[in-house]
């Protein structure tokens, strides 16, 4: 085979492909305008029937006094996913990831225990207040506390929780 003659077939493929996509692309408006009937058909539905898409997608009943609105958007997501694929697959680790909080996110419910030689700084009414942290408690202008919300008491004069009150 001559070298035009290569050159030839690859332009037949790429037309090809290129009728292909095109088709994909007829294929996927034809299946979004059929959705958007069926999408429309849901506003028919009893709330019965809803009920059994909500516990056909989720695999467990709705929560008690859910709205119809609710379950007929969870329904037209569901024929959206199923005519166009659902999320992918790292939305759905971040999503799952967000909702489980044993998952090990970035940020720790316990924080790290504080160790003797610290500081903490915080600017409270425009005055900056330094918090050493000490074996057994904590030192506050010259005066030693045993926790941290005894020292924002002192500094505020309400009841905060000193570990939210210093940021930790």
């Amino acid at each position: 085979m001559s070298e035009r003659g290569a050159a030839e077939e690859v332009p037949a493929k790429r037309s090809a492909a290129s009728h292909r996509l095109n088709l994909d692309r007829t294929t996927r408006y034809q299946r979004s305008s059929d959705l958007a009937a069926e999408i429309a058909r849901l506003g028919g539905l009893t709330r019965e029937e809803l009920i059994q898409s909500w516990i056909k997608h989720h695999n467990h009943p709705p929560p008690k006094g859910v709205s119809r609105r609710l379950l007929e958007l969870s329904a037209a997501y569901a024929l959206q996913a199923k005519a166009f694929g659902g999320l992918k697959p790292h939305l759905r680790k971040a999503l799952a990831a967000a909702l489980d909080p044993g998952s090990g996110s970035s940020r720790s419910k316990t924080p790290a225990p504080l160790k003797p030689g610290g500081q903490l700084v915080r600017v409270w009414n425009g005055r900056t207040h330094h918090v050493e942290v000490v074996d057994g408690g904590f030192v506050w202008n010259n005066e030693k506390f045993r926790s941290l919300t005894a020292i924002a008491y002192k500094i505020t004069g309400a009841r905060w929780s000193g570990p939210r009150f210093f940021g930790l």
